[in-house]
């Protein structure tokens, strides 16, 4: 009997506290999303030797020294506009570290598979090059998502200017309403002009990080607007339509070169589609490409003039908007 009830004590205590810990739980993470936004907003204290700055400062990566050399030889810079338009969560530093390694991996893997010096080393650009065009696709489909929300964002805010809202709040609407990646964008510029930075600035960030030529448009309009006066909401449905037609005609020219675009693709797959078959028919004959050092050099010649074929077809049928 002693040994029952000290077990129902403990159980009757263990599943009270767990009561009162599971119904407590809500206001104490209340309360500490509450401190954290305290301390988002409250005024940091001056350590001795430091002085507060209500300036951005750059985000230290993990190879901060690299970052600083980068940055004297105004290489950094540079990097860092492209990683903001792909919308990458990285330093240039990073990106210049893959490029190292990714550069060397391609000496070795050529060196190992060819035994050709001067080939080997001039795969090193080649290899090194894979992370700044990852960036750039990246950057081109942010650009495409974007440019697709756009003429929506715009609306949004022509419809907010036409209820009577300032643009500001505006932009803040459509930072609340829109996916990423326009709506990110447009929060980071409604949060810059409400900490102070002018409103022109502030557009000319978003132009900056967007580089695109429709976002240009907007922002000279606004700024126009903002100096001679006039009616914005209706500017802002003009630019949506005229987005909106290039995006259509875009389209038909899509239809028109599709031709193009599959012939390229064939002509691309072709080969390593008939390599294939052939080492499966006369594996014989396919193993000399890769046994001899003649055949081995002929298969990177083809590699080569087969993406640099690929490359050209796509230059052909690319028509500027």
């Amino acid at each position: 009997m002693l040994i029952a009830l000290v077990v129902f004590v403990v159980v009757s205590a263990a599943t009270a506290a767990g009561v009162i810990t599971i119904g407590k739980l809500p206001d104490r993470r209340a309360a500490r999303r509450i401190g954290l936004r305290l301390m988002e907003v409250q005024t940091p204290q001056e350590e001795e030797g430091e002085t507060t700055t209500v300036v951005r400062k750059a985000e230290a990566g993990p190879l901060p020294a690299l970052d600083r050399v980068l940055h004297q030889f105004g290489v950094g810079p540079r990097i860092s506009t492209l990683i903001v338009q792909a919308g990458v969560k990285t330093t240039p530093a990073v990106i210049v570290g893959a490029a190292v390694a990714f550069g060397a991996l391609a000496v070795i893997s050529i060196s190992t598979f060819v035994r050709i010096p001067a080939l080997a080393l001039l795969g090193a650009p080649v290899g090194a090059t894979l992370p700044f065009l990852l960036l750039l696709q990246k950057r081109a489909s942010r650009r495409r998502k974007f440019e697709e929300q756009f003429p929506e964002a715009l609306d949004l805010l022509s419809r907010a200017l036409r209820a009577g809202h300032a643009l500001q709040a505006a932009l803040g609407m459509v930072a609340d309403e829109l996916p990423d990646p326009i709506g990110p964008e447009f929060k980071k510029t409604y949060e810059q002009q409400n900490f102070g930075l002018p409103l022109n600035d502030a557009l000319n960030e978003l132009a900056l990080r967007t580089g695109l030529l429709d976002v240009r448009f907007f922002v000279t309009a606004v700024a126009i607007q903002r100096e001679t006066g006039g009616n914005l909401a209706e500017i802002l449905d003009n630019l949506a339509n005229v987005v909106r037609e290039r995006f259509k005609l875009l389209r038909q020219v899509s239809v028109h070169t599709a031709h193009g675009r599959m012939t390229g693709y064939v002509l691309l797959g072709l080969p390593a589609a008939l390599g294939i078959v052939l080492s499966f028919i006369s594996p014989g004959h396919m193993n000399t490409l890769f046994t001899n050092s003649l055949g081995r050099m002929m298969l990177v010649g083809a590699a080569v003039m087969q993406t640099v074929g690929f490359v050209w077809i796509r230059q052909v049928i690319k028509i500027e908007v």
